[in-house]
């Protein structure tokens, strides 16, 4: 499973894509929350992430398939 990040995503974690090799627990976008906040817990500190599966914004309740495209996007500030 491939997850695209942007924005501050990326910097938190230190690459532009993450590889999941074991997704057995994640179901759903949010038991995604839950895996990115336990190794990553500065993911927390965002005061927004939004999760795209398949190039659509997804509720917590939305399943997640391993053959999915998944994106991380954060709050986003401009001027």
């Amino acid at each position: 499973m491939e997850i695209l990040l942007f924005g501050i995503t990326k910097d938190i974690v230190g690459t532009d894509t993450l590889q999941l090799t074991d997704y057995s627990n994640i179901r759903t976008v949010l038991d995604l929350r839950k895996w990115l906040l336990s190794r990553y817990p500065a993911m927390g500190d965002l005061r927004s992430l939004a999760i795209a599966v398949d190039n659509r914004f997804a509720d917590d309740s939305d399943p997640v398939h391993p053959s999915a495209e998944l994106a991380l996007i954060p709050p986003v500030s401009g001027g």
